[in-house]
């Protein structure tokens, strides 16, 4: 009787070494190679996870905050658009201090400081000294960073916003001598 192999002589019938792992006859296995562009499996995780500690105090309301000053400062970029200004930066960060909005119209470059409160009273109440001080500071590093705008006349602006009305804008609210 004929023994009939489908493989390549030595090696086991529908085996190939190398691929599947097969074993030669009479030898020792043969290891399957790595592909070496395969991400190893992630590690397991527990099914659950540990219950965490309480939510820091206050940290919904932040968020509803900073996003009330988010839409504030949409709605008096908007404002100032429709005024025939063109807005140059919103949110500008320095180290020493954030301007909500940098606008120019004709010759003048304005730092806008954006004010949100329930009543437009309270949010003209809202500049303070040390606000002012931080907003002059920002802008200096504005024009240290944008030398072209040192020629423009420079006003500092404050948009008071209140929920359902529109928008107040202060033109030169305060100046950096104060």
């Amino acid at each position: 009787m004929a023994v009939r192999r489908s493989g390549p002589a030595g090696f086991s019938p529908g085996r190939v070494a190398g691929r599947t792992g097969g074993v030669p006859e009479g030898g020792t296995p043969v290891a399957k190679p790595q592909n070496p562009f395969r991400r190893p499996a992630p590690l397991a995780r527990p099914a659950t996870r540990p219950p965490t500690a309480e939510p820091r105090p206050g940290t919904a309301e932040r968020q509803v905050a900073f996003r009330f000053g988010l839409t504030a400062e949409s709605r008096a970029a908007a404002y100032l658009i429709a005024k025939g200004y063109r807005i140059a930066a919103r949110r500008f960060r320095s180290p020493v201090g954030e301007i909500d909005i940098v606008a120019r119209r004709r010759n003048s470059l304005v730092f806008v400081e954006v004010k949100a409160r329930a009543a437009l009273d309270d949010a003209a109440e809202a500049v303070t000294p040390r606000q002012r001080r931080r907003i002059i500071a920002a802008a200096e590093a504005w024009l240290a960073a944008h030398p072209r705008d040192a020629t423009c006349d420079i006003r500092f602006d404050v948009v008071l916003v209140a929920p359902g009305r529109l928008p107040r804008h202060l033109p030169a609210a305060f100046d950096a001598s104060e």
